[in-house]
C-alpha cells in the first residue's frame, strides 16, 4: 500500500515517514518545499504522480494565538489547502485522512467528547480546522477524520521538550492547572493511523493516550519520570491570558475506536514514559 503524507516535516508527519513497522507500506513524504496544499495546481499534480492509495494529511497551520491576527492565513491553509488535496485525492481514487483537533469543541463539557458530539469551536485556529473537517466530509467519498490533542514526540517542538528545556534553568515553574486533556504520542498516533488506513472504516475519530491530566500533572509527571529535583506550581489560566482562549476541558471520548476493534492507544504516562526513553 502506497500512503502520501503531506506536511511531512512537522511532527507527526516526521513521524509517519520515518515509521519502520510497517513493511507492507511504502510511506511518501511530502514537505511545503515538494507540496505547497495552498497551490490547487501543485496539489493535483503532486498527488497524481505519486498515486498513492491513501493520503495522510497533517499539513496544517498550527500557531493557536497567531491565526488571531492572521485568519485569513489559518483558514488559507487549514481551509482551502485541506479542499485542494482532498480533491486531487478524490480524482484518483484515493483514501484520505485528515488530521483534525481537540480545538473543535469549546471546552464547557463534563464529560470526554463524542465523535459526534457537536463541534463549537472558540478560536481561528479551530474554526479553521473545522472549515477543513467539513471540505473532507463533502468532498471525500473514502475519508477518515482523526481529531486529537495534546501531541509530543521525538520531532519538533512541543510541551514535553519545553518542559525539559525549562528545567535546565530553573528551579521552580509555574503551570497551567485548569486546562484538562490527554497527551497523545506521535509514535502510538502513527501506529493508529497506519493501522486505520488499511481498513474501510471510514468515519470521525478520536485518538489520544488514555487517560487524562492538567498541563500542571503532565508537567509534574514529566520530571518525576525525568528523575529532575524541580518546584511544580500550580497556576489559572488567568494567571497567563494568551490571545487565543484554551479549552478548558478537551478529553476525547474514544468511542469509534473501541466500536471498530482497534486497540486503543496506551496510557498517556506509560506513552511518556517510552518517549523520555527514547529520547
Amino acid at each position: 500500500m502506497k500512503i502520501l503524507v503531506t506536511g511531512a516535516s512537522g511532527q507527526l508527519g516526521q513521524e509517519l515517514v520515518r515509521f519502520s513497522g510497517r513493511p507492507d507500506m511504502e510511506i511518501i513524504g511530502a514537505g511545503r518545499d515538494r507540496l505547497d496544499v495552498t497551490d490547487p495546481g501543485q496539489c493535483r499534480s503532486v498527488i497524481r504522480s505519486f498515486k498513492p492509495d491513501a493520503v495522510i494529511h497533517c499539513a496544517a497551520y498550527t500557531k493557536v494565538d497567531q491565526a488571531e491576527s492572521e485568519p485569513e492565513e489559518a483558514y488559507r491553509i487549514n481551509g482551502e489547502g485541506t479542499r485542494n488535496a482532498v480533491l486531487a485525492a478524490e480524482q484518483i481514487g484515493a483514501k484520505f485522512v485528515y488530521i483534525s483537533t481537540d480545538y473543535v469543541f469549546d471546552g464547557r463539557a463534563n464529560r470526554p467528547y463524542l465523535e459526534h458530539d457537536r463541534p463549537n469551536p472558540q478560536t481561528v485556529y479551530g474554526r479553521s480546522k473545522l472549515a477543513g473537517e467539513e471540505h473532507v466530509r463533502s468532498l471525500s467519498g473514502r475519508h477518515f477524520i482523526v481529531r486529537t490533542s495534546w501531541v509530543f514526540g521525538k520531532h519538533g517542538s512541543n510541551f514535553v521538550k519545553t518542559m525539559l528545556k525549562l528545567a535546565e534553568e530553573r528551579d521552580e515553574l509555574k503551570v497551567v492547572d485548569d486546562q484538562i486533556g490527554s497527551p497523545t504520542y506521535t509514535l502510538d498516533l502513527a501506529r493508529f493511523l497506519l493501522e486505520l488506513v488499511r481498513t474501510d472504516h471510514y468515519g470521525i475519530y478520536h485518538a489520544s493516550n488514555t487517560g487524562a491530566c492538567s498541563w500542571y500533572g503532565f508537567a509534574k509527571a514529566i520530571f518525576e519520570e525525568r528523575g529532575l529535583d524541580v518546584r511544580v506550581v500550580p497556576c489559572t489560566t488567568a494567571e497567563f491570558p494568551r490571545p487565543a482562549p484554551r479549552p478548558a476541558y478537551s478529553v476525547l471520548d474514544h468511542g469509534a475506536i473501541r466500536a471498530r476493534g482497534f486497540e486503543p492507544l496506551r496510557p498517556w504516562r506509560e506513552a511518556l514514559r517510552s518517549f523520555l526513553r527514547q529520547l
